[in-house]
């Protein structure tokens, strides 16, 4: 690899954004294609695919064996809100390999007693994301879940400014439309309100707090592993 295709993908990992290299296995020849690039790519295709499953592999273009060593950051989940549901999609969401934290500064419910091992930040999300927490980006889904707006909205407003992988919501329909009209009012174009998944989870009809987890955590990853343009 040459040093400045070395230097360019370092400094893509350092900011957290994702690239493939791509290597002709018969002559050699390399390149790197930065997320941003991929759609002006002639393999745009193959690598939203790739990049999708997060994994590397040989794949075949023009009857040429290409290999493509896919790098992805780790995807963060960021919960707000220490409520029962939490309780359940925080150690699921670690056993896919998601890196958790979870917000809350209502430190009757963000303990490390109902949260051992996690990540826990008792204190509002508009103080401590990009501060304590890293800051937001590409690769992080958001699932605000104590149902408080004065907790929730920040979060909310942060996920959407930062473009975040998915933004999920707790609440019933009546609680979404009223949390649309704070968003609205608050400067956000339509379409950007139209990325929070509100209720938040597939609808698998589930009932109890774990059942709701699986929705979420399920919701998630289907989002993470469709190619950027089908989401």
């Amino acid at each position: 690899m040459h040093l400045d295709t070395l230097a360019r993908l370092n400094a893509e990992r350092a900011a957290r954004r994702a690239t493939v290299l791509v290597t002709d296995t018969g002559d050699g020849t390399q390149r790197l294609v930065t997320e941003a690039e991929i759609d002006r790519d002639p393999l745009a295709d193959t690598l939203r695919k790739a990049l999708a499953a997060g994994r590397s592999g040989l794949v075949e273009a023009d009857e040429r064996q290409i290999f493509l060593t896919v790098q992805a950051p780790p995807v963060r989940l960021v919960v707000i809100g220490a409520v029962h549901i939490a309780q359940a999609l925080a150690p699921m969401a670690r056993a896919v390999d998601l890196a958790v934290t979870v917000i809350d500064p209502r430190t009757a419910f963000a303990t490390p007693e109902r949260f051992p091992e996690i990540d826990l930040v008792p204190e509002w999300p508009d103080a401590v994301l990009g501060n304590r927490v890293p800051a937001l980006d590409r690769y992080c889904a958001v699932a605000a879940l104590s149902h408080d707006p004065k907790i929730d909205d920040p979060a909310l407003k942060a996920a959407l400014g930062a473009g975040c992988l998915y933004v999920g919501a707790l609440g019933s329909r009546k609680t979404h439309a009223a949390r649309v009209e704070r968003l609205t009012q608050a400067g956000f174009p339509p379409e950007d309100i139209a990325r929070i998944r509100a209720p938040i989870g597939l609808d698998i009809a589930a009932v109890s707090p774990a059942e709701i987890a699986v929705a979420i955590l399920a919701e998630i990853v289907s989002t993470l592993r469709r190619p950027r343009q089908d989401r």
